[in-house]
């Protein structure tokens, strides 16, 4: 290869990585602007702006989640000048090592704002804003808190607080500072409440002073705000429900029958939402989270360790009917309970022998021990085992056992035992209906929460379905998928309802000798079942669920009130009560709302003294 020819190579070489070089710069300096703005990082200040969050309306388009402005106190160290702690403390009213700690996170980036005082209140950023020249450094910037006009709902509608660093791992929209949902609501619909961050470019100086906009804004993005939500809660409903069971453990829920939409839904002891909000909001979640009566604890959806005493014969008489084991005719005698051997179910006082309605109004232990024996002992399915997945198909079909799959979390499953629980516990074989009998009352192993109770009294009144229980009817500008649309069908065939609803019907506008007749309303058919709920740790639990008008169902219902005693006592009247308020919008029984407004069964807590005493 000669001299001239290398030379061209060489320079063939050069002019190739100059165009490289050109090329790259060219499309650095022109085409890609994401090398402009890392260049200038140093010198500017990108502030985040949030969305407010979308509103949350009931069932009526009232609005029952609101937004309000808070302003967090931002500061950017290396401004700070003489900074006079006391007066800032004096208008902030807050802890000075409270303070002081997040100075010092401050501290680690000088001239990077930081927000060293979150969610101030507009009252205190009003008062802040008249002296804030004093505070160099420091500066307000806006956000939104939650409100909640009607001071109800708390574990349904749920509450929002900072993000965690398992939020920041699980889901990159969110950083540090930002806020989420947390329970109810506000968790399950987060991706649409949330909105849409933006955000604004700001040019700084050395010191992190701003100069301006940079260029102009044409690097801003606007926030987008939040979906508002249309629920399927009556929140005059809700409200009254808390109202009823103010000092009282338990819950209420009630469901449209004909949607599966919730009308309200109820655990108590509760609390005002609005203390989960703002700079209150750590200390007052250590207030509920300690409190022995578990204000936190969602009985509604995660009590699955109530049994359901004798609202449970009604499942019991409709496997009977279902399976031909009996017919509404079929009549047992009762004298004052249920006798096998050594052992006894024991029955209240009332007229013998009874058939099927009037085993319902008179809620007859012995007819269902009975009617049970009767279902798993049945020749035809060969064996006691396959009696009991027999009637366990039939019970399961009304979706106990499982999760319903309501839009709120931390729903709890209740308890249909399989087979396999009683060969581990008995011995492959070992047991027979008499061992079990106690199912055929609602005690035993048998768990339910009171919102499929609530569900069991849905399908009763649609005769056989049910819709999946749901709290959100409407998300804006969102198609919504049509899983709370599609109907369950049960396998219990339409008819066999009939005599269950007279059944009902009597228990509560029956002669002497009904269960519930406290819960009658006049004007309006009422269908009913008490129950009385045996509980080893104090008083017997406090059992109704009901549906109404019988002609054209409109609600349907469930009240588990905890160490009340029997169902007649205080839940039949709080759902009755429930049912009038809904259904008519007044209450004419004022005696009976006095009654209940008026009575505490909070047990109190026990003193140091009592305990050593014991």
């Amino acid at each position: 290869m000669d001299l001239k020819f290398r030379r061209i190579i060489v320079s063939a070489v050069f002019v190739a990585v100059a165009l490289v070089f050109v090329g790259r710069l060219f499309y650095i300096q022109v085409v890609d602007d994401s090398y402009k703005l890392n260049a200038l990082n140093n010198s500017r200040r990108f502030m985040v702006k949030h969305p407010a969050r979308g509103l949350i309306y009931d069932r009526n388009h009232e609005l029952i989640v609101a937004n309000e402005a808070a302003y967090d106190l931002m500061v950017v160290y290396g401004q700070v000048q003489n900074l006079d702690t006391i007066a800032l403390l004096d208008i902030l009213q807050i802890d000075k090592q409270l303070f002081l700690k997040e100075m010092r996170k401050a501290s680690d980036n000088q001239y990077r704002p930081y927000p060293v005082v979150k969610q101030i209140s507009v009252q205190t950023a009003s008062r802040l804003q008249e002296t804030l020249h004093n505070f160099p450094g420091f500066f307000t910037q806006v956000r939104t808190v939650r409100s909640y006009p009607h001071k109800c709902g708390a574990l349904v509608l749920g509450y929002i607080s900072e993000v965690t660093k398992k939020d920041i791992d699980a889901d990159a929209y969110y950083e540090q500072g930002d806020y989420i949902g947390k329970i109810g609501i506000e968790r399950v619909y987060e991706e649409y409440l949330r909105g849409q961050k933006g955000g604004a470019y700001l040019m700084v100086d050395v010191k992190g002073r701003v100069k301006g906009s940079l260029e102009e804004g044409r690097h801003d993005s606007p926030s987008v705000l939040g979906k508002d939500l249309i629920t399927t809660l009556d929140i005059a409903l809700q409200e009254y429900g808390e109202k009823l069971m103010g000092n009282k453990i338990g819950s209420i829920v009630a469901i449209e029958p004909k949607t599966g939409e919730v009308l309200a839904l109820v655990s108590t002891p509760t609390f005002d939402p609005n203390l989960m909000v703002g700079q209150s909001i750590n200390a007052n979640y250590r207030k509920f989270a300690n409190d022995p009566n578990k204000p936190l604890y969602n009985r509604a959806l995660q009590g699955d360790r109530y049994p359901p005493g004798s609202t449970f014969k009604i499942v019991n008489a409709l496997v009977a009917l279902q399976e031909g084991i009996i017919t509404p005719s079929f009549t047992v005698g009762c004298q004052s309970g249920y006798f096998a051997g050594s052992l006894k179910v024991g029955c209240h006082a009332h007229a013998s022998p009874l058939n099927l309605v009037q085993s319902i109004q008179m809620s007859c232990n012995a007819y269902y021990c009975n009617i049970f024996r009767a279902i798993l002992d049945a020749d035809r399915y060969g064996s006691v085992q396959n009696g009991y997945n027999v009637w366990r198909k039939h019970v399961t079909s009304m979706g106990l056992g499982a999760p319903l799959g309501i839009d709120l979390p931390s729903e709890r499953p209740g308890s249909i035992p399989k087979p396999e629980y009683y060969d581990r516990y008995y011995g492959k074989n070992r047991w027979k209906s008499l061992t079990i009998v106690s199912l055929s009352i609602g005690q035993g192993e048998i768990c339910m929460t009171p919102l499929q109770m609530a569900n069991c009294a849905a399908i009763i009144a649609n005769k056989g379905y049910y819709y999946t229980p749901h709290i959100v009817r409407e998300i804006q500008d969102t198609v919504m998928d049509n899983t709370f649309k599609k109907k369950h069908v049960t396998s219990f065939k339409p008819e066999i309802f009939e005599p269950i609803t007279k059944g009902m019907y009597e228990v509560v506008q029956g002669e002497s000798g009904s269960t519930a007749r406290i819960a009658a309303i006049p004007g309006i058919t009422v269908g009913g079942k008490t129950g009385t709920a045996q509980n080893p740790h104090g008083k017997d639990h406090s059992i109704f669920m009901a549906f109404a008008p019988i002609e054209d169902p409109q609600i349907a219902i469930a009240v588990y009130v905890e160490n009340a005693g029997f169902g007649a006592t205080f839940a039949a009247p709080i759902a009755s009560l429930m049912i009038e308020q809904y259904l008519t919008d007044t209450i004419k029984r004022s005696w009976l709302e006095t009654r209940i407004l008026e009575t505490n069964l909070i047990p109190k807590p026990i003193t140091h003294h009592e305990k050593q005493r014991n």
